[in-house]
């Protein structure tokens, strides 16, 4: 068996399907990135650097896909995010992408007291109120906090529409964070009812695998894009690649005061990272 070294200096095991997912996140097809990450298990040596193995993978994927030079790693460009505006607006965009009907700017008044959440979100007979996340690093896990507040607010919502306080009739909460999910706060979520979309959970439709299904890929994952550029494309309503890439380049210039000549490099950028 192979060992690398992670950046503390610590050995782990290699381990190809950590690769391979790595590959899936750059955009290589589930075949190439599988056939790749086989190559690199046989290709390096025994105790490389965790850094150096991120150094083939790319260099690997970019051969198998030239718009890899173009795009970072999703969880990085989630992670280049604000909290505030530009991650909560992503989300909004994302839901709707998914078939929700979504309602931003929302004070619900429960028995107790006002609750502004981040979103209202109606689907299949279904409402809900979201509530966002961030973290800036992908690493940090979202912890059991969240959850215990979010059942807070739906019992004092539900209680102040029972009293006729709330005209809003609150089903549930939705926590949408773009880290992992420690494994407490995914216990008291199913026990509570509280709905979660983490990074990979839940497995049928976690936020990696939403984005993917309709390329809902934020703006950031374009390299290449300060994080002023992002403010910017933020505030004129521009959160994705694909409102980019396939938007009116004089339109988005104008709207968010950025040079026409930069948008048209980043919309060619996007649509080398979207199409096959």
């Amino acid at each position: 068996m192979k060992y690398v070294t992670k950046a503390d200096g610590s050995p782990q095991p290699f381990d190809w399907r950590k690769v391979r997912r790595t590959l899936r996140n750059l955009g290589l097809g589930e075949k190439d990135a599988e056939r790749v990450a086989r190559e690199i298990e046989e290709s390096v040596p025994d105790g490389v650097k965790t850094a150096a193995v991120l150094r083939m993978i790319r260099a690997r994927a970019q051969v198998v896909r030239p718009a890899v030079a173009h795009r970072t790693n999703l969880r990085r460009a989630l992670g280049l995010l604000r909290p505030k505006p530009e991650f909560e607006e992503f989300v909004r965009v994302l839901l709707r992408e998914h078939g929700y009907r979504v309602e931003s700017g929302c004070i619900l008044a429960g028995r107790c007291g006002e609750h502004e959440v981040d979103a209202v979100a109606y689907k299949d007979g279904t409402t809900i109120f979201v509530e966002v996340k961030h973290h800036a690093s992908h690493h940090r896990m979202t912890g059991l906090d969240e959850g215990r507040i979010a059942r807070a607010i739906v019992e004092d919502l539900q209680e102040g529409y029972r009293s006729g306080q709330c005209t809003v009739s609150i089903d549930g909460a939705l926590i949408v964070c773009n880290t992992k999910l420690s494994a407490h706060a995914k216990r008291y979520a199913t026990c509570r009812g509280i709905g979660h979309i983490g990074w990979d959970y839940p497995e049928e439709q976690n936020l990696r695998t939403m984005i993917e299904e309709t390329q809902s890929y934020p703006v950031t994952i374009i390299k290449g894009v300060s994080p002023s550029v992002s403010a910017r494309l933020a505030a004129a309503g521009v959160l994705t690649a694909k409102q980019v890439a396939y938007g009116d380049a004089t339109v988005i210039a104008h709207d968010a005061g950025i040079l026409l000549r930069e948008v048209l490099l980043i919309a060619g950028r996007a649509r080398a990272v979207l199409e096959p």
